[in-house]
């Protein structure tokens, strides 16, 4: 057991140490300062947006971890050519270059953040293989972004016996041009190693290269009108969306400072996307008519320059930082979805923008989608058979992890799974993983709490449900199911509370019908039959397969005493999820938590005649 405050975690681990540092500082102490200044701002700026956090910056080294190995790796290269455009201009021997090491391993973390262990250190002394200005891995890092990081190649550089660790390190040597050497064969295009394209894939164009996950730039809003306040709406308007996308750990944004070189520019969208290597870019208007604020805001492919989607939003103008906040959420929360829509789509048509693992991942969520709103059961086997397929051939692959837990836990729910524990163990199991590789992901949070809600371990299902909310208020499918589980907890306000705030975030949402489940659910608990069938209603007419929808319908005619409503909804509960109501009366799932609440219910279904015999 590990002692209190205490965590192992798996974590992809840099470190960086100027070359020849102790010889800048005796030839030029200040210049050498002021260069490690910039130095080191790179490697803050760079770190973070790889999804990355700085641990340390003692002397001239710096340690930071990631969530991801293609995170760490993409920040090497990228901090290394910046470091290298801001020396080209200076002598030789007067130039400060880093070497940076990159290993995958396991961490121990201090509630402080600090972390120590073997992983640390094979990091710090991978760091020394390398060259000034260059880059070492691993063989877990080089392994774990294998065909992923089609930036780079890899040199071997066979097994090195370092200091204070035992066993012998595999490394690999880092080419940002792309090419690949084993042993001592000659370096080979990094295109000829990679599996053959599609014919409706086209290499990205000359630019910055894309991030491995969807990626997007907010540039600066267009004021329609002269008035100065609209300028500074506009502007703190745009400043909000980048930060609340950023908590989107599974997105990759472009900063601020950035962005806004932009303001006051008319721009080709693909060719933004080329200069900033992203794959989708928002842009948007504000105008002001007396006290009424119109916003316009629209997402495009930046790769193909095409719209994905547009919305207006009009409001009072009363409190300008209460007007950004409540567009920003309603912004972020429904384009999120949209972004990953449409990354379902292209990959559904045969084009891919990622690499082979992403692409059979993003299929993957598309299957798990369509079983989820299709109620077909072998649609979920298939999104198993792909999210397993993405695994294989990278276990780093969090969107598979995440298809995985999802899928086999909603086969528990819609009672198709014939070994129920053996799926709930894969479901946990694949949480576990997921929470692993992305810790500080909302996402990773809000599965865990899934999968616990389906093995029957309420209250963990809350708080981390809870959990999730407190890391990313902005995601409304984390308050959609919050909602919904703070209702089978018995917490009526605060279900409808969250509810009402859901529907006002992401009022098209794809999930919005849960927070009408939700409702629903509170007025069976309050026994407001009116109600009850006004909210199920609305719950089945936006996810038809949904069997707890339709037994809150059925609880419904049983107490109202509508036996044709009944039987409809019976009939059509049955088509979906023929042993859905014995699994209630088995104790398999429970909707209500509380036992003498879940006892209300199976009540209902009695007078339905519904108890098994």
């Amino acid at each position: 057991m590990n002692p209190p405050g205490l965590k192992h975690r798996l974590s992809a681990i840099l470190a960086a140490d100027a070359a020849g540092f102790a010889r800048l500082m005796t030839a030029d102490d200040q210049g050498t300062v002021a260069a490690l200044d910039a130095a080191r701002a790179v490697f803050r700026r760079l770190v973070a947006e790889h999804q990355g956090r700085i641990i340390d910056m003692a002397g001239d080294s710096v340690l930071a971890v990631f969530e991801t190995a293609g995170g760490a790796v993409a920040a090497a290269l990228e901090v290394q050519e910046e470091l290298a455009e801001l020396v080209a201009d200076v002598p030789e021997e007067r130039c400060m270059r880093f070497r940076i090491g990159v290993h995958l391993g396991d961490v121990i973390e201090k509630p402080d953040g600090t972390v120590y262990g073997d992983g640390v250190n094979i990091a710090a002394r991978l760091q020394t293989l390398a060259d000034p200005g260059g880059i070492a891995v691993s063989e877990s890092i080089r392994t774990a972004v294998k065909g992923r990081q089609h930036g780079a190649g890899f040199e071997d550089l066979g097994e090195q016996q370092v200091r204070n660790i035992a066993d012998p390190v595999r490394a690999w040597r880092v080419h940002p041009g792309g090419a690949t050497s084993f042993g001592s064969s000659s370096l080979a295009p990094m295109s000829s190693m990679l599996p053959l394209q599609r014919d409706a894939e086209a290499p990205p164009p000359p630019g910055l290269r894309l991030p491995p996950r969807p990626s997007i730039v907010v540039l600066p809003f267009t004021v329609m009108g002269s008035d100065p306040e609209q300028d500074y709406l506009a502007d703190g308007l745009v400043e909000e969306i980048i930060t609340e996308l950023s908590r989107f750990r599974r997105l990759f944004v472009i900063a601020r400072n950035t962005s806004f070189t932009y303001k006051g520019k008319h721009v080709d969208a693909t060719r933004v996307g080329r200069e900033l290597g992203v794959h989708f870019l928002l842009e948007g208007s504000v105008r002001r008519a007396g006290n009424r604020v119109r916003i316009s805001a629209q997402l495009i492919d930046a790769q193909s320059g095409h719209h994905v989607w547009a919305e207006r939003y009009e409001d009072v103008l009363s409190d300008v930082f209460e007007l950004q906040e409540r567009i920003t959420r309603q912004v972020v929360s429904t384009m999120v979805p949209e972004i990953e829509a449409e990354e379902m789509r292209i990959s559904e048509r045969g084009q891919r923008r990622y690499s082979e693992t992403d692409d059979i991942a993003w299929r993957a969520a598309k299957a798990m989608q369509d079983t989820m709103f299709g109620g077909v059961p072998d649609g979920s086997l298939h999104a198993i058979e792909l999210a397993a397929q993405a695994i294989a051939l990278d276990r780093n692959c969090a969107l598979a992890w995440h298809v995985l837990s999802n899928t086999h836990a909603w086969r528990v729910f819609m009672a198709w799974a014939p070994e129920r524990s053996a799926e709930l163990a894969i479901s946990r199991h694949a949480a576990d993983m997921l929470l692993a590789l992305a810790p500080n992901d909302s996402r990773s949070y809000f599965q865990r709490g899934i999968a616990q809600e389906m093995a029957g371990e309420s209250a963990e299902a809350a708080a981390d449900l809870r959990q999730a909310m407190a890391l990313n208020p902005n995601d409304a499918t984390v308050l959609f199911f919050l909602s919904f589980i703070e209702a089978a907890e018995g917490r009526t306000a605060e279900s409808k509370v969250l509810a009402t705030q859901a529907v006002r975030m992401s009022p098209k949402d794809r999930w919005v019908s849960t927070a009408h489940l939700a409702r629903a659910l509170c007025a069976f608990l309050e026994q407001d039959w009116q109600a009850l069938h006004d909210w199920a209603d609305l719950a089945i007419q936006a996810q038809a397969t949904h069997p707890i929808r339709r037994v809150l319908m059925i609880a419904f005619a049983a107490e109202v005493g509508d036996v044709p409503l009944l039987r409809k909804h019976l009939g059509r509960l049955q088509a979906v999820s023929p042993d859905f109501i014995p699994s209630l009366f088995r104790g398999d799932y429970r909707p209500l938590h509380r036992p003498e609440q879940m006892q209300m219910l199976l009540d209902s279904l009695r007078k339905a005649g519904l108890a098994p015999a």
